[in-house]
Order: C-alpha cells, then sequence, then structure tokens
C-alpha cells in the first residue's frame, strides 16, 4: 500500500506510531496534542488510553517500553511538567522497546498559560528532541525517533508546535512494520533507579549524548540547502517554512534533530556562509550553544522570544523591509464566554450574587475570571485551586476565606486535585471546594476520564463515584447539587462557608455541548412583564441580548432551555415555552 493523504499534523504523528509498529499509547488530553490520541484509537493494532494525568501516561508508556513493545506517550508543553519526574529518571534508564514522547508547544499562547519550551526541559533531563516542519516529517520523524530510542537506548522527545499540530499537509501511507516484542530480562543496575545505579547509568547517558551529536551529523532528518552564501540560516521545525518564504535564496541548514545539536554540521555550514542566523521561535535553545562554540551568530538580538514567527516578521528583521501591508480589517471584539446552557454559569452567577471569591483552575470555567462573571481570582495550573486556597487559609486563617471558594472540574480534579484534597485533609485545611462536574473534559473537547464510565477506545469501565471518593479521603461534608439549582445551591455555599472544617460541593449538570438529551423547552421574554432590570443579562448568556432600548430578547437557535434566565427574573417575565 502506498498513497497520499492529507493530513493535520497531529493526524500524521499518530499515523507514525502505527507505521512504526507502537503497541501502547497513553495521553492527557491538552491542546494542541489531543489529537495524536484521538487519531491512534482508530488503529485496533494500538491500545490507547487517556490516563488521569501526564505523569501516569508517561509511567504507562515507559511500562509498555520496559516490557519490549514500541510505546508514544503525548502531551501539551505544560503537560511535559507533569511529566518531568519520570521524564528525568527514565532518560538515565533508557529503553527496551521504543518510547517517545510527543511534547506539543504553545507559541502564542493560543490555549495555555504559558508558553515554555519544551526543547529546554528536554535539554536538562539529557533526552534528544526531534523536531518536524510539516505534516510528511511529522509522520516520518516519528518513526525515526522510534529507530534512535532503541538504536541509543533512550526515551526521544518529539517536540511539535500548535501551528504544525494544526496545520494540514500531504502524507504518503505506508505498511505497518511491527517489530518482534522484545523479552524483558532482570537488570536492575539498568531498571532500578537507586543512588548507587543511578551514578552509573549517569555516564551512559553522557556517553549517548556525546555519540548522538557525531552521529546526528548524518542523520538523514537534518538538511542542507546551499544557495546564496552571502546568508546562511540555522534553523528548524515551523519557522523553517517561514524562512523559505522570507529568504527563498538563502543558504539554510535544517535541523531535524536539535538536542544534542550536530555540532560539526554547524561548524561546517557556518564556516561557508558570510553572515549567520538562527532562527527559533520561543527560547535561544540553539543560538546560545552556538554561540557558546565561538561562532559568530545573529538571533535573538534581532527577533523576539514571544510568539509566533512569520514571513513577514523576518523579512522586516532580517533583510529590513518594511512591508507596505494594509491594515487588517476591524472585525467586532468577540471575547470568550461559556456557551449557552454551560453549567459553570450558573455556579459563577450564585457565586457573583454573593461576592465570594474563587481561586480558579484549568478548564473552561477559567472563563469565570472574565466579564461579565469575573468571579475567578487566581489561576495557576492544574489541581492547584484547591491547594492554593489552603495555602491562603494557612497564611491569613479560616475567617479570610468565609468568602473563597476554590473551583475545580472533574477531570482536573481527576488530573491532579485529589492530590491537592488529599493534602487538605492531612494538615487539617478548612474551606469550601466547588467540584464543577460537566462529566467530561471540556476544554479540548469532550474526552473521557476516570468518572465518566468510558474509555479511550470507547469501552465501559466503572465510573469512579467523586462524592465517595471525597468521603473516602475523609472530607465529612460533601453534598451533590444540580447546578442549575441556583436556590438550593446558594443556600449550601453559605452553609459549608460558615463552617470552619473542609468541605465539597459538587456542583453536577452535563455540559450543553455532550448533552444530547431533545431540547423540549426553552424560554422567551413577555414584553409586558418585563421590567427592563437587566439582572437576567448579568450571567452573560450568550444567547440573550439587549436592545438600546433595554429590551431583552432571546435567541431560540442559542437557548437549549437550562431555565438560568428564568430563575434569576423576580418578575416572571421569562416563560417557559415548550417546543416539543
Amino acid at each position: 500500500m502506498s498513497n497520499k493523504v492529507i493530513m493535520l499534523g497531529n493526524e500524521a504523528i499518530a499515523r507514525g506510531a502505527y507505521e512504526a509498529g507502537v503497541k501502547v499509547s497513553a495521553a492527557y488530553p491538552g491542546t494542541p496534542s489531543t489529537e495524536i490520541s484521538e487519531n491512534i484509537v482508530k488503529y485496533k493494532e494500538i491500545y490507547a488510553e487517556w490516563s488521569p494525568n501526564e505523569k501516569v501516561a508517561t509511567e504507562v508508556a515507559i511500562g509498555a517500553s520496559m516490557s519490549g513493545v514500541r510505546a508514544l506517550v503525548s502531551m501539551k508543553h505544560v503537560g511535559v511538567n507533569v511529566a518531568s519526574d519520570p521524564l528525568y529518571t527514565v532518560s538515565y534508564i533508557g529503553t527496551n522497546g521504543g518510547l517517545v514522547l510527543v511534547a506539543a508547544d504553545d507559541p502564542g499562547l493560543y490555549s495555555s498559560q504559558n508558553e515554555q519550551d519544551s526543547r529546554a526541559v528536554a535539554r536538562a533531563a539529557k533526552v534528544p528532541v526531534l523536531e518536524p516542519s510539516d505534516s510528511s516529517e511529522a509522520k516520518e520523524f516519528t518513526k525515526f525517533a522510534f529507530e534512535l530510542s532503541e538504536k541509543y537506548d533512550t526515551p526521544v522527545m518529539l517536540r511539535t508546535t500548535t501551528r504544525l499540530s494544526h496545520s494540514q499537509g500531504l502524507v504518503e501511507l505506508c505498511d505497518r512494520v511491527e517489530p518482534d516484542d522484545k523479552p524483558f530480562e532482570r537488570n536492575a543496575p539498568k531498571n532500578v533507579m537507586m543512588p548507587g545505579n543511578a551514578i552509573k547509568r549517569h555516564l551512559a547517558v553522557e556517553q549517548r549524548e556525546i555519540a548522538m551529536a557525531k552521529d546526528g551529523c548524518d542523520f538523514p532528518i537534518n538538511k542542507v540547502e546551499y544557495n546564496d552564501l552571502s546568508i546562511g540560516v540555522i534553523t528548524s521545525g515551523i519557522p523553517y517554512q517561514y524562512v523559505k518564504e522570507a529568504l527563498p535564496n538563502a543558504s539554510v541548514l535544517k535541523l531535524g534533530i536539535v538536542n544534542p545539536l550536530p555540532k560539526k554540521l554547524i561548524e561546517e555550514f557556518a564556516a561557508k556562509v558570510d553572515k549567520l542566523f538562527i532562527v527559533e521561535e520561543l527560547d535561544p535553545i540553539i543560538e546560545e550553544q552556538v554561540k557558546s562554540w565561538g561562532i559568530k551568530a545573529i538571533g535573538k538580538e534581532i527577533l523576539t522570544v514571544q510568539g509566533e514567527y512569520s514571513t513577514n516578521m523576518l523579512k522586516k528583521a532580517i533583510l529590513g523591509e518594511e512591508l507596505n501591508i494594509s491594515s487588517p480589517a476591524k472585525a467586532p471584539v468577540r471575547p470568550p464566554i461559556l456557551c449557552p446552557g454551560c453549567p459553570h454559569r450558573s455556579t459563577f452567577y450564585v457565586l457573583q450574587k454573593n461576592k465570594i471569591h474563587a481561586a480558579g483552575d484549568i478548564g473552561c470555567y477559567t472563563l469565570g475570571a472574565v466579564a461579565p462573571l469575573n468571579v475567578v481570582d487566581t489561576t495557576i495550573c492544574m489541581g492547584a485551586s484547591i491547594s492554593s486556597l489552603h495555602g491562603i487559609e494557612k497564611a491569613k486563617g479560616k475567617d479570610y476565606i468565609k468568602n473563597w471558594v476554590a473551583v475545580i472540574g472533574d477531570s482536573t480534579f481527576m488530573h491532579t486535585g485529589i492530590n491537592s484534597l488529599v493534602n487538605s485533609v492531612y494538615n487539617q485545611g478548612s474551606g469550601t471546594i466547588l467540584i464543577l462536574d460537566n462529566s467530561t473534559t471540556g476544554m479540548t473537547g469532550h474526552q473521557d476520564h476516570a468518572a465518566t464510565g468510558k474509555t479511550l477506545m470507547g469501552d465501559h469501565t466503572y465510573a469512579i463515584d467523586i462524592y465517595g471518593l471525597c468521603k473516602a479521603i475523609g472530607v465529612e461534608n460533601v453534598q451533590i447539587v444540580n447546578a442549575f439549582d441556583t436556590e438550593k445551591l446558594e443556600k449550601a455555599i453559605k452553609e459549608e462557608l460558615q463552617k470552619d472544617e473542609l468541605s465539597v460541593i459538587i456542583s453536577k449538570a452535563p455540559c450543553a455541548l455532550l448533552d444530547k438529551t431533545p431540547v423540549t423547552v426553552q424560554y422567551k421574554v413577555n414584553s409586558e412583564k418585563c421590567k427592563k432590570c437587566g439582572m437576567c443579562m448579568k450571567p452573560g448568556c450568550p444567547a440573550m441580548t439587549k436592545t438600546e432600548d433595554g429590551t431583552i430578547k432571546i435567541n431560540d437557535t442559542m437557548c437549549n432551555g437550562c431555565g438560568l434566565c428564568h430563575n434569576i427574573c423576580k418578575f416572571g417575565a421569562i416563560e417557559k415555552v415548550q417546543v416539543r
């Protein structure tokens, strides 16, 4: 079989894993990496799972590798932080079956809380990094990564970015080649990382780095393009595409491996060009090393360490061209907002009404920080809402947090919120925690998790009982409330905030986009009863609009009948309409 199709970068990585003979894939969903697993699951030869978090996913893949099969683990860049504990150590251990970690970075912060550069993490962990520049390379580099992993006894990072993950390109499909399983052999000095063993393995890692830096000069994934020698550019990944458009006549060294760097190849290229530029998004990972070798180069002096690059940016920075580009049309500002019928809106409305602060977390409900809700006051990382509220309480006392809650989604709670709750119980914390349970991983596109009762492969499984889990941990005060029952929810929150004990309120209702129940009722405004007070507009439902004269209207193409506006209106002006 050999034919070409158009694929997303993430889809191509999944295809590369399939063709490489991968047998186990583990991940936690996170944009821009999510579609890798969602495409891998289509290949029935591969066992694929959503793990509770990236650390667990990495350990699953390590176990599979130790057993002698090829394994893939994928995550977004901040997930690499969660996975760094096993990553640093498996760098010492090495592999049996090939082991590849896909790290999807997010220059431009399209869906993330920071712009960290995963190459820096990999360099610190002494893990080799490959960086493709299009969908075709995404597939081929994935396959090559497994070859390197087994040849050099090392995990390999495949570093992508949002632009690559979500861009399409032509990919040639090849047959799956499944290597024979390798036997597991007991080898404590290699696999058991106690200090006496680890110190010896560190020597092996350093020797591996030297060997790969030397051998990397001949890796086929590096490409030298000699043209006009007055300008030379060292680049990798997506920036290569911008370089080719901005400087079509320049000589280019396109690096496929960016850690360890192929020093001799770089030195040879640098010696042949008159002026050398290094073009890489985010941190000067390549630039700092090249300059440390005494090679003169221009990089971040003229290029930014923030966001994505572009063809026009490079033309201006390198060639000094002032481009005559017309200003883009001024489109209306469309700030992010929760969907119509989102149960989080109802919960945030109650918090806003009672002027309660919220320590936030990562998920759709982070939008509770923006107008018109303006409730969420902190957002750090996955699981941090509970921990940070605990810290506030220990710093300021129990009375200080009588108007504070922590808000965390069900998937995030399963990710790292559980540990934070255990800490609060163990260290005798107080405070009220709202678990916003919409029965999905909403922000990344409705993936299942350990509390939904369904696996990535579509199998029905035991659904972790969040209520029972909280009770088992030791939280005495736990209750479940319908997120849209604002009266009961408000009562519960007020009651729990007055306690000097730890409390959990599970505010539960399905995600509006996931709930397939047919809409049987909607709501309309009775203009004769409406006082034009605007109370119903406060939660910011996009289905509701207010005209210049104060008239309220509900868009029936968007209303899904959640009833929040009906519950808020004190004058009975929002009436239920049967639609089926």
